[in-house]
């Protein structure tokens, strides 16, 4: 599966930083690491949130990667918006063995 997450210039750093190959730990106040899966409400966030955030550096990316079909498949899809606005809900705790499961390198789509 092809998933997508939006980011902030810090968080695109950390993920360089780990050769593209995981997300960073999430922050104690943030208790789900939620990808999206299409790129068009990822570019929404980026768009709204990111580059209009302080703390995102006023910088939005739209990473994408793709990630194992069976591990992924027990995170239930939710629908939090309009029809397109579908994330994965995975718990913060989990990341790091979500990260093991994805194929290939986390990229950055023009």
């Amino acid at each position: 599966m092809r998933l997508y997450r939006p980011v902030g210039r810090g968080e695109l750093d950390l993920i360089a930083a780990s050769g593209y190959r995981g997300y960073p730990p999430r922050l104690p106040e943030q208790p789900i690491f939620y990808p999206v899966l299409n790129e068009k409400y990822a570019r929404e966030i980026t768009e709204r949130w990111n580059k209009t955030s302080a703390e995102a550096g006023y910088a939005g990316y739209v990473t994408s990667f793709e990630i194992e079909d069976d591990y992924v498949s027990k995170f239930p899809v939710q629908t939090v918006g309009a029809s397109y606005h579908k994330e994965l809900w995975v718990p913060a705790e989990e990341l790091e063995e979500f990260n093991r499961h994805i194929i290939g390198k986390i990229t950055v789509p023009e």
